[in-house]
C-alpha cells in the first residue's frame, strides 16, 4: 500500500477502436482512488470513438503525459493498429519503467507485449487471445486477475473492474478498494452463466469465435510477426 499523503499520477492510454469499458470500467474504480488524478492520452490528443461508436476526448496527446505513477493500458479491437506504432510503443516502455504499476486489461496486454515487455511474466487477456502471449515471450495464465510483481493483468472486458479493484487495494488499502466496491454496488449476478469459454455452450463459443474470425486471424498474424522480431521461439 501506498501512503495516502502520498500523491498518485494514473493515466489511461486512449485510442481509436479502445473497448470502452476496459476504459471506463477502471476508471470507475481508480478515479474514486484519494489523493489521485486519474488523466487519458490519445496518441495525438485528438477524441477517438470507441468499436462501438461511443466518442471519447483525452487530456491530452502522449508526449504531454507526466511520469505516471500508474500506467492503465486498455484493449479493443483498435489495438491491432498500435501494434507497430513505434510512438506510442516507445511511449508505453518509457512510462511502464518509470510506473510504481503496470495495469492492462483486455488486449491491452497484447499492446504490451509488443513494446517487449512481457518476456517472462504471467499474464492474461481476452480469452480468444490468451493463446497469444506466448508469442511475447509472457506465461498465459487462464484466470480473471493475474498479479505478476508490480503488474496487474485483467482479462477480457469486465474483468477491468475487478482488476482495478485489486489494485485500488495495492495502491490505498483494502478498506479503501471495499468502499469504492461498495459505492459502485458492484455485485453481479448475471442473468447466464455464459461469461467464460468454460461456461458458455458449445454453440455459443463457436458463433462466438466465427464472428470474430478476421480479427482473430489478424491478431495471430500480428503476435507471429511481432515474435520474430523478438526473437521468440514458440513451439507450434
Amino acid at each position: 500500500m501506498i501512503p495516502h499523503d502520498r500523491p498518485l499520477a494514473i493515466g489511461s492510454l486512449l485510442f481509436e477502436g479502445i473497448d470502452q469499458i476496459d476504459l471506463t470500467g477502471p476508471f470507475e474504480v481508480l478515479s474514486r482512488l484519494p489523493n489521485a488524478t486519474l488523466a487519458l492520452y490519445s496518441p495525438d490528443g485528438a477524441p477517438v470513438r470507441d468499436v462501438r461508436g461511443l466518442r471519447l476526448a483525452p487530456d491530452g496527446a502522449i508526449a504531454e503525459a507526466p511520469q505516471l505513477d500508474v500506467l492503465h493500458i486498455p484493449g479493443g479491437a483498435g489495438q491491432e493498429a498500435l501494434m507497430h506504432d513505434e510512438a506510442v510503443l516507445g511511449w508505453v516502455r518509457s512510462q511502464a519503467a518509470g510506473a510504481k504499476v503496470v495495469f492492462s486489461v483486455c488486449t491491452g496486454a497484447l499492446i504490451l507485449g509488443a513494446a517487449g515487455l512481457l518476456k517472462g511474466r504471467r499474464a492474461t487477456t481476452y480469452w480468444s487471445a490468451v493463446d497469444l502471449l506466448p508469442f511475447f515471450g509472457a506465461i498465459p495464465v487462464d484466470a480473471r486477475v493475474v498479479i505478476d510483481r508490480d503488474w496487474i493483468f485483467a482479462a477480457g472486458v469486465t474483468a477491468g473492474i475487478d482488476g482495478a479493484l485489486t489494485l485500488a487495494a495495492r495502491l490505498r488499502g483494502e478498506e479503501t478498494a471495499k468502499a469504492i466496491q461498495l459505492m459502485m454496488q458492484y455485485a453481479p449476478e448475471p442473468p447466464f452463466d455464459s461469461g467464460t469459454p468454460r461456461t458458455a455452450s458449445p454453440q455459443t463459443v463457436s458463433a462466438v469465435r466465427k464472428a470474430a474470425s478476421d480479427l482473430i486471424a489478424r491478431r495471430e498474424a500480428t503476435a507471429r510477426a511481432i515474435a520474430q522480431d523478438l526473437g521468440i521461439v514458440t513451439r507450434e
